[in-house]
């Protein structure tokens, strides 16, 4: 740690501070001692302590979007091209993204670009295919089988954001379960810019030219939510496409579209509620505090909400990250963006009594990215519950699952690894349920059904299944 602190130079803390705001959760939690988590602090005790945002926006975005979602449901690809007029600052030549668009900026893509856009999809697809359930048959009797299909939704609708930064990244990351998954119909919704012509982002359609989607919208936002969750008719007057409403979105997004896929929640399948992107890591006095910082920095840039929280039991390491930070935000190139995340009430440092307590800590936290750089940290890491993806050992940045890792990168967020996962090919897939009995299989259990049937007040129930089982 030392020698880092040589490396990087020591800033003078006293003028400007911490940036990561210090909690110490080795002595006390309020007026009550604490003899380490293990004494019995509750999991809602802790997280009124952990780093979080406050979330009074949400209720802001949902208001906000209301009328949008109830417009372009009245009015269709006119009204998204209204909006995207509104809000992005210019309105395309058309909705759907011309196939001489995609193909032109797939021509024009950078070869080194190309190759590690290629090198991502690649070990995507090796990843999600993995994930693929099998068909699970069972007798539960002569003539009684129960078979556990898994069938792929028809059609998606894949948001790829467009806003303080761009990314590629999140089409191989949506496209490529889709596509595993074996889903037929494969739509990309994409903010147009203003650089390039009105069109998305040259980078996002080569992606999706590298993939083998041609459906692509020039729409962003709750507007483009509002598109794929409901359709629209085609507009013969205004030249307007007719758009066929998805059956599942998935994509991260900003709160307004977070608040978009929420209203539609049950008119269609989502992914998840997303919220600003979040790292946490457990670390102790072994890990280097220049991999601690940089990984802090690396999600803090993607936003000035975004969070980075160092879990550690040793307040040396907390120190020399401290040290490290502000000359490492100085040199980054979004320094402004990543101040501001790292020392919002979303970011800072827990200090715990053990690598226990950092595991309690972390399974209250669910972070959507969590790292663990400890001695044994294989072990440790298999002892998380909640996070949307772990990453093990000092070589495993978040980096590494953002673009290369073969993992995917649309994680649960705000606390939302507790009960949902990682975007994958289950998200894609329903499963059906194929029930088939032969006449004596049923009458084997006809007297349970009977039993249960008149126990409930619902005899006609009964009553079907004795039919058929009548001379």
């Amino acid at each position: 740690m030392a020698e880092a602190l040589r490396l990087f130079g020591t800033p003078h803390l006293d003028r400007i501070g911490p940036m990561l705001r210090r909690i110490d959760l080795t002595t006390t939690l309020g007026a009550e001692p604490t003899a380490g988590l293990g004494s019995g602090l509750g999991t809602a005790a802790l997280r009124s302590v952990l780093p979080r945002a406050a979330g009074s926006a949400a209720h802001a975005a949902d208001e906000a979007v209301a009328p949008i979602l109830a417009d372009v449901r009245a009015r269709g690809a006119a009204a998204v091209l209204d909006y995207c007029e509104r809000f992005d600052h210019v309105r395309p030549e058309s909705l759907r993204v011309p196939n001489s668009v995609i193909d032109e900026a797939a021509a024009s893509l950078d070869p080194a670009l190309k190759d590690a856009l290629t090198e991502s999809i690649r070990r995507a697809r090796a990843g999600h295919t993995a994930q693929l359930p099998t068909e699970q048959r069972i007798e539960l009797a002569p003539g009684g089988v129960v078979t556990q299909r898994w069938v792929p939704v028809r059609r998606v609708g894949l948001y790829v954001p467009g806003g303080l930064a761009l990314y590629p990244s999140s089409v191989v990351m949506n496209v490529v379960p889709a596509q595993v998954a074996g889903v037929e119909d494969i739509v990309v919704t994409s903010p147009p810019q203003v650089s390039a012509g009105g069109w998305p982002d040259a980078t996002v359609l080569a992606a999706c030219a590298l993939l083998g989607v041609s459906e692509v919208y020039a729409a962003g936002g709750a507007q483009a939510i509002a598109l794929l969750g409901y359709g629209s008719e085609y507009d013969a007057a205004r030249g307007l496409p007719a758009v066929e409403p998805v059956d599942v979105i998935t994509g991260p997004g900003n709160v307004y579209v977070t608040a978009a896929k929420r209203a539609l929640r049950g008119i269609v399948g989502i992914d998840s509620e997303a919220g600003p992107t979040e790292i946490a890591v457990i670390a102790d006095d072994s890990a280097d505090p220049r991999y601690v910082a940089a990984d802090l920095i690396s999600q803090a840039e993607h936003d000035p909400n975004a969070a980075s929280v160092l879990i550690t039991s040793s307040a040396t390491l907390a120190d020399a990250v401290d040290a490290l930070l502000p000359g490492m935000v100085a040199a980054t190139r979004h320094s402004e963006r990543v101040r501001a995340a790292l020392t919002g009430p979303q970011s800072g440092t827990v200090i715990v009594a053990s690598l226990d307590d950092a595991v309690t800590v972390a399974d209250a936290y669910a972070a959507e990215h969590l790292e663990v750089q400890t001695r044994g940290a294989a072990e440790v890491a298999r002892r998380i519950r909640n996070a949307g993806a772990v990453f093990v050992g000092p070589y495993s940045p978040v980096s590494l699952g953002d673009y290369c890792a073969g993992s995917n990168h649309v994680l649960p967020t705000s606390g939302g690894a507790r009960y949902s996962s990682a975007l994958n090919t289950t998200t894609f897939l329903k499963s059906v349920q194929v029930v088939e009995y032969t006449a004596a299989a049923l009458a084997e259990v006809a007297g349970p059904i009977g039993a249960l049937t008149a126990a409930e007040n619902l005899p006609a129930h009964g009553e079907a299944v004795a039919i058929r089982l009548e001379p």
